[in-house]
């Protein structure tokens, strides 16, 4: 039977890349010359660090550019609150790995409610999609497009 998986993944490599540049931008703008801002990602979490919240501001801007330069969505990442400590204004962005289960349960009710007849199941961090017809799951994909989703999906493994 044809069949497709959702799933939401982030390529750290172009994360990192995206860091390093961001990085780079800071050393070489005037209004960050002489600061402490910083840009870290350590164990799928991104650290920015910043003297002032409007540095902290330009910084997660120059960051998101960054990332859509490199097809990073920017809705993978899960801001943090901005937390002054002493000087500094710290905040970490998480990045989405994973369709978590209760947002997989909501993918699958809202294909049954969209009468295909295609069957999708919760398998582990992603969901599972078969059908009879590949226009069946050709048009599924459609609606949970439409649907717009809160976080990035990607539909892998299209199978015959």
């Amino acid at each position: 039977m044809p069949s497709f998986d959702i799933v939401s993944e982030v390529d750290l490599h172009e994360v990192a890349n995206a860091v390093d540049q961001t990085m780079r931008e800071v050393g070489t703008r005037f209004d960050f010359k002489g600061s402490q801002a910083s840009c870290e990602l350590k164990d799928g979490e991104i650290r920015l660090v910043a003297e002032s919240d409007f540095q902290l501001q330009q910084l997660r801007d120059i960051l998101n550019s960054k990332l859509a330069k490199r097809n990073v969505d920017a809705g993978s990442l899960d801001r943090g609150a901005v937390t002054p400590v002493g000087r500094e204004f710290r905040q970490s962005l998480k990045l989405k790995q994973g369709v978590e289960t209760a947002y997989a349960k909501e993918l699958v009710k809202l294909l049954k409610e969209s009468r295909l007849k295609v069957q999708a199941s919760i398998q582990g961090e992603q969901v599972r999609v078969t059908g009879k017809k590949r226009d069946d799951l050709q048009e599924a994909i459609a609606v949970l497009r439409a649907s717009q989703p809160e976080q990035p999906l990607q539909y892998t493994n299209f199978r015959d």
